[in-house]
């Protein structure tokens, strides 16, 4: 396919252009579900075509189009030299300005056991056998085992000898078990989607996936007679499945730099970030060092080249608390004449790349669970995220979660039902006092951001340890 593409491109080329690339973008799914003990029926997906960007004249254009034959591609390359040539001298930013880039590479995702590998019917075989762990009690009324992977394979060809392939694998495994008791529902989930990560069925195993649904039906029945959780001002404690919409909401969009510029104002919001914070910014405590890491292989968002062809590399984006990058890709960068990161990411062939959220992680501190909660004198400690809410411009917020657990004293002392809090951005994260080791921390993910118009539902890495808050205002729900 890619020699096939590369000399359709090459005839395709019309001559004397400044800049030209073909993009490939194929995506392929499966994904399994057994719910109440019953098979669903298997979901398939398949999807490719290629994008042609063109830039002329200190104009940018681009079509795309899954008609991959050689004139295909030449009227696609027409149509966006056509939108270059009339967005010349009318763009927010003049693109001579920003020199071609032609790079070279290869990247493949890790994939110890290939999906292919085990069996269909032993793939539905393991669904089933999970299903009968959920319902472990008739007040479990609904319950619902799942598993699927995406293949997504790309490649980009420019007009100056740029040829970059990358390959990935991604694995999402999913548990859930609501339970009923009169007027009472609750619900329990495997990290509410998170537990997802680049590779094959390895996963599993590092996931934990197969020891799970004991754990969790467990938890659901335990949340019909439990308490509200109590409302006041207290210390709280988040673990990693929660962290990861705390960074995701309250760090991760807000610090996007198209979002800074003014890009998403009609779609998705703004940002209370503006560009001179950057350097100066106190944006969390001392405590609060958080990656911008696209090399961390299992995570969700890791590759070798953003789709504008920079080279991935770990960025701090805060470190000691302390504002430093935007996540900004080399377009945004040239705009707001400010060092950035490599995450202009595109969702597929018919969408072109913009600043989007990679891999984003907390790294971890020097704190084990016994010694966070240890010192909680009064404070909830909430996993798993059910329910978000946060102003446009990412700073005022409220979340709520699956399950809660009240401390007293250093001790835990049982499970509260229906646990939230609300915040600040800044506020919240200055008040952030205690950092987990390694022992607390997970890698996880989200497999649904949207943004961008048009809409954009990308893929995110996030990890994190547990992290402890002091002087939050939590409340318990309805």
């Amino acid at each position: 396919m890619i020699e096939t593409l590369s000399a359709r491109f090459q005839r395709a080329l019309p001559g004397g252009i400044d800049f030209c690339s073909l993009r490939f973008a194929s995506e392929r799914s499966e994904f399994l579900t057994v719910r109440d003990g019953i098979l669903q029926p298997v979901s398939l997906g398949e999807d490719s075509g290629v994008m042609l960007t063109v830039v002329h004249g200190g104009g940018l254009g681009y079509a795309a189009t899954s008609d991959l034959s050689e004139e295909g591609i030449r009227e696609a390359i027409k149509r966006a030299q056509s939108w270059a040539e009339r967005s010349a001298g009318r763009s927010v930013i003049d693109f001579e300005k920003i020199p071609p880039s032609h790079p070279q590479g290869t990247y493949s995702g890790p994939c110890a056991e290939p999906w292919e590998s085990t069996s269909l019917n032993d793939k539905i075989d393991l669904l089933q056998g999970l299903s009968k762990e959920l319902k472990i009690d008739d007040a479990i009324v609904t319950w619902s085992a799942g598993l699927g992977v995406v293949w997504n394979d790309t490649f980009t060809l420019t007009n100056g000898g740029g040829r970059l392939e990358q390959n990935f694998s991604y694995i999402f495994p999913r548990l859930r078990a609501v339970a009923n008791k009169g007027a009472e529902t609750e619900s329990r989930t495997f990290g509410a989607n998170a537990y997802c990560q680049q590779g094959g069925l390895e996963v599993l195993e590092t996931l934990g996936f197969k020891a799970a649904p004991g754990q969790i039906a467990r938890e659901a029945l335990e949340l019909l007679t439990a308490p509200n959780c109590p409302t006041g001002t207290m210390d709280l404690l988040l673990g990693p499945d929660q962290m990861i919409l705390q960074i995701h909401e309250s760090i991760g969009h807000p610090i996007e730099l198209d979002r800074i510029l003014g890009d998403e104002r009609n779609y998705a919001g703004t940002s209370f970030v503006t560009l001179d914070m950057f350097g100066e910014f106190q944006y969390g405590s001392e405590l609060l060092n958080v990656s911008f890491d696209p090399t961390r292989p299992e995570q969700m968002a890791s590759y070798g080249f953003d789709d504008e062809g920079a080279p991935a590399a770990k960025e701090f984006v805060i470190e000691k608390g302390k504002l430093l990058r935007p996540l900004g890709g080399t377009t945004s960068q040239k705009r707001a004449d400010i060092v950035g990161t490599a995450n202009s990411r595109a969702c597929s062939w018919n969408r072109p790349p913009i600043d989007r959220m990679a891999n984003l992680n907390v790294e971890p501190g020097d704190s084990s669970l016994d010694d966070l909660v240890k010192g909680v004198e009064r404070g909830v400690l909430m996993e798993t995220n059910t329910s978000w809410s946060i102003d446009d411009s990412r700073n005022k917020f409220q979340f709520g979660c699956e399950i809660g657990r009240v401390i007293e004293d250093g001790q835990i002392k049982g499970v509260v039902k229906k646990p939230n809090y609300r915040g600040v951005s800044r506020d919240f994260w200055r008040n952030l006092k205690g950092v987990g080791d390694e022992s607390t921390f997970k890698v996880m993910g989200t497999p649904n951001c949207g943004k961008g118009e048009p809409n954009q539902v990308i893929r995110v890495g996030h990890a994190s340890p547990t992290c402890l808050f002091g002087d939050i205002e939590v409340f318990g729900g309805v």
